[in-house]
C-alpha cells in the first residue's frame, strides 16, 4: 500500500539526507560537483519550509519510506503551471513494481490543474515514466535544449 506524508519542518534532516542521496544518482545525468562538505547543492531546499507555494511528500510502501517528492507551481518554461514536479524518486529496493507509476498518479489526482514536468533524455527510467504518467493528458512536449524535456499538460 502506497501512502504519501506531507514533509514537515521537523522532517527537514530527513529529507536532506535522502535528497542528498537522490542528488548523487542525478550525477549519473548532470555534472554536479560536491561542495566542500561533501554535499549537493540545492537552491530551493530551505523553500520547502517556508513557501507556502511549496510542498513535499515522502512515499511510503506498506508503512516503510521508499521515496519522495517535491512540487511547486514555478516554470521550466516562463509559463504560469498549477504544479511543477521539482523532484520526484522512488529509491532502487522498490523500483521495477509501479510504485512510481502509481505513486505519481496519486499526486496528479490529489493536484488537478496544469503541470509541468522536466526529465533528461539520458534517464531513460524517468523519460518511460513521465511519458507513461502524462499520456492520458496528451502532453506537449517542450524540449529545453539537447538533454531535458519538459512536458505540459493539464489534469
Amino acid at each position: 500500500m502506497i501512502r504519501l506524508q506531507s514533509v514537515l519542518p521537523q522532517d527537514r534532516d530527513l529529507l536532506w539526507n535522502i535528497n542528498q542521496k537522490y542528488l548523487y544518482e542525478m550525477t549519473n545525468f548532470y555534472d554536479d560537483p560536491m561542495d566542500e562538505n561533501g554535499n549537493y547543492h540545492y537552491g530551493h531546499f530551505e523553500d520547502y519550509f517556508t513557501d507556502p507555494k511549496r510542498t513535499a511528500y515522502f512515499i511510503y510502501v506498506d508503512g516503510q519510506l521508499a521515496g519522495f517528492a517535491m512540487l511547486n507551481p514555478y516554470s521550466n518554461l516562463s509559463q504560469s503551471p498549477d504544479h511543477t514536479m521539482a523532484e520526484f524518486t522512488v529509491f532502487p529496493a522498490y523500483r521495477r513494481r509501479h510504485i512510481a507509476l502509481d505513486t505519481a498518479r496519486m499526486i496528479l489526482n490529489e493536484h488537478p490543474g496544469t503541470w509541468e514536468i522536466k526529465y533528461n533524455e539520458k534517464n531513460l527510467a524517468a523519460k518511460k515514466l513521465w511519458n507513461e504518467v502524462a499520456r492520458p493528458y496528451q502532453p506537449e512536449a517542450h524540449h529545453l535544449n539537447d538533454e531535458e524535456t519538459v512536458l505540459t499538460f493539464t489534469v
